[in-house]
């Protein structure tokens, strides 16, 4: 190849590149400046959520817990807190940090798209409780308050989320906290899981993995500075007080008021009848809406009719038809059997 003609192509290269690196709206460099700008959003918006949650928590923020929660170094979190101060959204007295109203109001909006996105996916959608909050981390950050609105409307404007947190309403408006800590309950005492925090992922996996979810009804056998040991809808739970402390409790509520033992479907022998007293919270979207469907309500007499070579599924007869059901399915429907409702 000649040397013109290779410098020649040297020079195309190069405003070829140059052109790939600065072309307005689509380049390399605008790309990054844009992406630096979005991370630095993120930050401000997931710092701004989490003084908020301390706050609503009565716990002490501090620029250590803030790097601690966010995964970043000390530095780092030095500059957002700076940066939300100069911002006019975070008030800073030495080692004191509290949100400013219009401060509150930002993260209040940021939480609101986050609730709603969690309620959206936990009722509309397959994905599981582990998937919710990873989903909703990132959408938080896109959706504009318009489009919040218009989720709320699509899904009935929903008081709470999935995880018993109260959703704030469009004006910025949320009540105070409800109920106490799981660690706060007596041996003895009843109650009824309100809510459950889903933060930090690494203890809310444990949580998930007891099977344990708002809305389902708990008696304390033993509490502890060791050990949190307590009974979960007929299963013998122990969890760390650390772990515990993510549980709030409150006064226990059915559907319809029990008159006997609770039990579950799957707990009906072939023969065996029952009353359906509710479907557990944790069944949602459309399995929820098919049971219901199908007749499976507060109320309806259910019958365990026939049972397959393995044992699952099972066949049960309700208002006149017969259907199927899976035992992970029939664990979530509570009924009190019909010779012990009175």
């Amino acid at each position: 190849m000649s040397e013109p003609l290779t410098l020649l192509l040297i020079g195309f290269a190069i405003i070829l590149l140059t052109y790939v690196l600065v072309k307005p709206q689509s380049g390399l460099i605008t790309y990054l400046i844009k992406n630096k700008n979005a991370n630095q959003k993120t930050l401000l918006e997931d710092a701004l959520k989490f003084i908020y949650n301390c706050e609503y928590n009565n716990i002490n923020c501090t620029l250590n817990s803030i790097a601690g929660n966010l995964s970043i170094s000390a530095d780092v979190a030095a500059g957002i807190v700076a940066k939300l101060q100069n911002m006019g959204l975070l008030q800073v007295d030495r080692d004191y940090l509290a949100l400013t109203s219009e401060g509150k109001s930002y993260a209040l909006r940021v939480i609101r798209v986050h609730r709603l996105w969690e309620k959206f996916l936990a009722d509309e959608t397959s994905m599981t409780e582990k998937e919710w909050h990873k989903a909703a981390e990132e959408i938080e950050h896109k959706l504009s308050e318009e489009e919040a609105d218009k989720l709320a409307a699509q899904i009935g404007n929903p008081v709470f989320d999935p995880h018993g947190d109260p959703i704030p309403t469009a004006s910025g408006e949320i009540p105070e906290r409800a109920g106490k800590h799981l660690t706060e309950m007596q041996p003895g005492e009843m109650a009824t899981i309100i809510h459950i925090e889903d933060e930090p992922h690494t203890i809310y996996s444990q949580i998930l993995a007891e099977g344990l979810y708002p809305g389902i009804q708990i008696r304390m056998i033993e509490v502890n500075d060791k050990r949190v040991k307590f009974e979960a809808n007929g299963e013998e739970c122990i969890l760390s007080p650390l772990i515990a402390k993510s549980i709030t409790i409150g006064p226990i509520k059915f559907e319809k008021p029990v008159e006997g033992k609770l039990k579950t479907l799957s707990h009906l022998k072939v023969g065996e009848k029952g009353i359906v007293l509710g479907i557990a919270k944790s069944l949602r979207g459309q399995q929820r809406r098919r049971l219901m469907d199908l007749g499976i309500v507060p109320g309806t007499e259910i019958e365990a009719e026939l049972e397959s070579i393995t044992g699952d599924p099972v066949a049960y007869r309700v208002r006149g038809a017969t259907i199927a059901l899976r035992k992970e399915q029939a664990d979530k429907i509570y009924l009190v059997k019909e010779e012990e409702k009175n």
